[in-house]
């Protein structure tokens, strides 16, 4: 069985989402889809997953360095995020997992 939620994500901007409108933010695996995200956290934290949104990010290219063999452009690394929104009431605990 694969890890489908690799950690959650704690910004400035997460931390907002999470007080003001009930909303978490988590790096998902790349390949999981929607209904997979849902069940796990539903399962993991015992919540009611009201809906999803998923984000996909990288894979361009995103950085040029200077090396002693010439220009080296690298692709930045690809990864997958996922907002949930939980229902009115419940809550996710963040930190007591850590």
């Amino acid at each position: 069985m694969k890890v489908l939620i690799k950690k959650a994500i704690i910004t400035e901007k997460a931390t907002a989402l999470s007080e003001h409108q009930n909303c978490y933010t988590f790096e998902v695996d790349r390949l999981a889809n929607k209904l997979e995200i849902k069940n796990t956290i539903e399962k993991m934290y015992d919540v009611e997953v009201t809906s999803i949104r998923t984000l996909n990010y990288g894979g361009g290219k995103s950085s040029m360095k200077y090396t002693n063999k010439g220009i080296v452009q690298q692709k930045s690394k690809k990864w997958k995020k996922a907002i949930v929104t939980v229902a009115d009431g419940q809550m996710i605990d963040l930190y007591s997992n850590y």
